[in-house]
């Protein structure tokens, strides 16, 4: 099997697990919002994988998640987002795989969160609303948190519309 099969075969086998392994537990109220007013998006797992990552200096495996508008800006190289674009972030602990010999692979859930592109809700963050979410669907993070958002994804992304995710083909 060549890179580009394997590449394609452990996305796949990544999105499977992300989908799978908080489904049972969240909790979908569009009354629970963080505080910055996003809610978690009811059906949000049912939504496109958009790329994994792996943090090494946290730990963590990451799979994005977007919302069909934003796929579909994706999918047509359109930046900025529009307005009603959503991408989810499901972050786990990185563990050893236990049947695969030298594979990280997603463990323990460790939190939810999202960007909501609403340019009239968010016009301090260039459009963007932030969201965090323990994985009961429990909301996260106090106003001093979120202010560290924005910040990080101005000085780092201005070029992809303050999205650090790539689409993978």
């Amino acid at each position: 099997m060549g890179s580009g099969a394997k590449r394609r075969v452990g996305i796949a086998a990544l999105t499977g697990v992300a989908l799978g392994v908080l489904a049972g537990g969240a909790v979908h109220a569009a009354d629970r919002a963080a505080v910055t007013g996003v809610v978690m998006p009811e059906g949000y797992r049912e939504w496109v994988a958009v790329a994994p990552s792996h943090r090494t200096d946290k730990g963590h495996i990451r799979m994005m998640l977007a919302n069909p508008k934003m796929v579909n800006a994706y999918r047509a190289g359109t930046l900025p987002f529009p307005d009603g674009s959503v991408i989810a972030k499901l972050v786990y602990e990185a563990v050893k795989s236990p049947t695969w010999d030298g594979a990280v692979v997603p463990g323990e859930p460790v939190i939810i969160e999202f960007m909501v592109k609403d340019s009239a809700r968010f016009p301090q963050n260039k459009g963007w609303g932030f969201g965090r979410f323990a994985p009961d669907g429990t909301p996260r993070g106090d106003e001093a948190l979120y202010q560290t958002c924005f910040p990080c994804h101005q000085a780092q992304v201005s070029d992809t519309d303050y999205i650090f995710t790539h689409w993978a083909p």
